[in-house]
């Protein structure tokens, strides 16, 4: 998959969003929360991501070093993304690649992340 817009958000669609990046390849973290999660990642950077829809709709969990906003929706509490800093310092969002829609799960390229040693 190339360089593409995408649509997506939560199951009952009070979360919606746009984003603009490369989602033919993910990681898939075994930290506590992503596994239990289930989630592919995808990372675009903050520019290139617009929620469009009212952020009251959304719910914020953080643990650890609470360097990472676990977004979910409030009414059926599904994460489709997420907030944090990227290496270099700079603003990037952390896009649930299971919720972009339409999209082919079966050609996304998926890449186990060690979440549990980071």
């Amino acid at each position: 998959m190339a360089w593409q817009e995408v649509r997506g958000g939560c199951h009952c669609g009070n979360v919606r969003f746009t984003a603009r990046g490369d989602f033919g390849a993910a990681l898939s973290c075994n930290c506590s929360i992503c596994q239990k999660r289930g989630h592919w990642l995808a990372f675009v950077p903050a520019d290139d991501f617009v929620l469009e829809t009212d952020p009251a709709a959304l719910a914020d969990y953080q643990f650890n070093h609470r360097r990472i906003h676990h977004l979910f929706c409030t009414t059926c509490g599904v994460g489709s993304f997420g907030r944090g800093t990227a290496p270099d310092g700079s603003a990037m969002v952390a896009v649930n690649v299971r919720c972009i829609d339409d999209i082919d799960l079966s050609t996304v390229s998926v890449t186990p992340y060690d979440g549990r040693s980071a």
